[in-house]
């Protein structure tokens, strides 16, 4: 197989992953507040929980100091060895362009991230999880 196409492959392998980090984040709230309205225990579990806080605190984290998430940085680094088109900035700016043709000032992504954090925190005492 041709090595650029294998550097492909492996770029929209991270690509997927990245995709599944962005839907656990988002549809994990969500269904952390079903959940809560119907009844479902493993909403409850400590281990989801944790994961799912760790996860949208890496994102608060990287977009307070202005890092660029790593998953971005290696698919871009496998889609330029692949001589393929490279995107700047962000992974969630770009597809949110892509996708909605809208722009955002990087700031506007900060505070999102920002308040999305503080509705997973909130979470965790308006539906507490069980213990360790």
């Amino acid at each position: 197989m041709d090595p650029a196409m294998l550097y492909l492959l492996a770029a929209d392998a991270v690509l997927v992953l990245h995709v599944l980090f962005v839907v656990f984040v988002i549809f994990g709230m969500l269904l952390i507040f079903v959940g809560k309205v119907r009844a479902w225990s493993w909403i409850r579990n400590p281990w989801f929980r944790l994961t799912h806080l760790a996860a949208i605190a890496v994102v608060v984290i990287q977009s307070l100091f202005d890092l660029v998430c790593p998953l971005t940085s290696i698919e871009m680094v496998l889609r330029a060895r692949a001589g393929d088109t490279v995107y700047s900035g962000s992974f969630i700016a770009h597809w949110l362009e892509s996708i909605l043709y809208y722009q955002l000032e990087p700031w506007a992504f900060v505070a999102g991230y920002v308040v999305f954090a503080v509705i997973v925190v909130a979470s965790w005492f308006l539906i507490r999880p069980r213990r360790f």
